[in-house]
């Protein structure tokens, strides 16, 4: 059973394919380039219009003769790695200062949308995580402004603030990155945390209330519409009337930036291409795309049913989103809404308890609305709760607990028990979980366990450096080597590695 199929905020702006019409299907399908993520951020040298036009007046071009055409008629984007050589160089700090002005991107002159490229302009200057990614995207961006901000570069950190209100502002919502590719989804919600990140002064979150009750309102579109155990795109009514969330796309054709791969998948899958395009863009907006957790079948991807599944980690930064603007309406004298908004935020703090805890298995889990009931995977996601302080002080010791016994590995917290072959799985670790897991074990007196996970990951990104002279997006926890899996190779850079091994290694300055 599916739950809801209502477009909400979708984006207004064509597609490339609506654009560029066959020759955007030629190219992607045939995968000429390796990457489809290189003809979607080309800049076109005429209108769209004409180019479309020209292609179309020839017979259908395939292999040189078509890359030939593009080339004629787009600015490809520079090779991958061009700007971030290998540095064999011992300290790895040192190497995380150079990456940070190679990895900032100046703002694209003038406030309208071009119609040449997919950039979506923005007011400041930002920070993109690196390799094949040379735009900026949502929920990294927090884990590297945290990092910034250790690196003296608080004004930077300001800016992308104020570009992230910007595309609140201008969309309705923070767009998974600023291309128009990415309009018709997100990614989890962050930005209340970023707000923290910013220059000290009064009121907190006043200072950016409408854009965060904008955010919110973009995640609870359609709630009104609800009886309970139905759901409509991002909000979902449980069973007993509560409130949550689970992942969505405004948008159920294959994604741009990966059109051949999403084709494949559900020519693979048995049922409907627009239930798989769905899903899998869906899983995208989690920022964990892909991963067994979003999987009827752990080693099928073309059993993707992300929007059949309520996750915790959404929920409780959902809740502390709903705590922030109460705050901030306090700050503002909005008794009414502060009122309001803690009510909100306390209601789905009890569905949480209510709905994601596993009491058996002593860990939070996600729950599965075609079946109504918890799932029983266990994935890194498991320390949001903690990391949020959404946690009881029994129940973060039952986390503790599994993280120390199931998912601790020689170099850190790994994603989840599945190996897949996807890359939010076994044997891969990210920074950002590594991050939550120590910073949320610490709130609740793990210090131990915090330290163990926190050196081991340095201890690995120190390793990789000195093998490889690169930082890298994700690592396997499991040996000392880049992590693997996915759609595409394992990226250099990169934004919230780097942050994240400056944070951990001021915590932990001897490891």
């Amino acid at each position: 059973m599916r739950f809801g199929t209502a477009h909400f905020h979708r984006a207004a702006l064509p597609t490339l394919a609506e654009k560029y019409g066959r020759l955007f299907m030629d190219v992607q399908l045939s995968d000429v380039f390796g990457d489809g993520k290189v003809f979607v951020d080309a800049v076109a040298l005429q209108s769209p219009e004409y180019i479309r036009t020209l292609y179309e007046s020839h017979h259908t071009l395939t292999g040189d003769a078509l890359v030939a055409f593009v080339r004629d008629h787009f600015v490809l984007p520079e090779p991958v790695g061009l700007h971030d050589p290998a540095v064999p160089c011992a300290d790895v700090l040192e190497h995380v200062e150079t990456l940070w002005p190679q990895l900032t991107r100046q703002p694209v002159p003038g406030a309208e949308q071009r119609e040449v490229d997919t950039i979506l302009p923005l007011p400041n200057a930002y920070v993109v995580p690196g390799g094949r990614f040379s735009e900026v995207y949502y929920w990294d961006s927090y884990f590297t402004m945290l990092g910034l901000l250790h690196s003296g570069r608080q004004e930077l950190v300001d800016g992308m603030v104020q570009n992230f209100a910007h595309l609140i502002d201008r969309h309705g919502h923070i767009p998974n990155g600023n291309r128009t590719y990415y309009l018709s989804r997100s990614q989890p919600p962050f930005f209340y945390k970023m707000v923290e990140c910013l220059s000290p002064g009064a009121p907190k979150y006043g200072r950016f209330l409408a854009q965060l009750k904008a955010e919110h309102a973009y995640w609870m579109a359609g709630e009104t519409l609800l009886e309970p155990g139905q759901a409509r795109a991002r909000v979902v009514r449980m069973p007993g009337g509560e409130l949550l969330n689970r992942f969505w796309d405004d948008r159920d054709e294959p994604r741009d930036e990966s059109y051949r791969e999403d084709v494949h998948t559900a020519q693979s899958s048995g049922r409907p291409p627009n239930e798989i395009y769905r899903d899998l863009r869906a899983a995208a907006e989690s920022g964990w795309d892909f991963s067994s957790r979003w999987c009827a079948d752990p080693d099928r991807l073309s059993t993707i049913e992300t929007t059949l599944i309520v996750p915790i980690d959404l929920n409780c930064l959902l809740a502390g989103l709903e705590e922030a603007i109460a705050e901030g309406c306090g700050e503002l004298g909005d008794e009414s809404g502060r009122t309001a908004y803690a009510a909100r935020a306390h209601k789905r703090r009890a569905a949480i308890g209510r709905y994601l805890w596993d009491g058996e298995r002593r860990h939070f889990v996600d729950y599965h609305l075609g079946h109504n009931a918890r799932r029983t995977g266990l994935s890194a996601a498991v320390t949001m709760p903690l990391f949020l302080g959404m946690a009881s002080a029994e129940q973060a010791a039952g986390v503790a607990g599994v993280l120390a016994s199931q998912l601790l590995m020689r170099n850190g917290i790994v994603t989840t028990t599945v190996c897949s072959g996807q890359q939010w799985d076994m044997p891969n670790g990210w920074a950002p979980l590594q991050w939550m897991a120590v910073q949320g074990l610490r709130r609740y007196g793990h210090h131990d366990l915090a330290r163990d996970i926190g050196t081991r990951w340095i201890g690995c990104v120190k390793r990789v450096h000195r093998e490889t002279g690169r930082l890298l997006e994700k690592y396997d926890v499991t040996e000392d080597k880049p992590g693997g899996g996915g759609e595409y190779p394992t990226q250099c850079g990169f934004g919230w590695t780097n942050a994240v091994l400056v944070m951990l290694m001021r915590l932990y300055p001897h490891a």
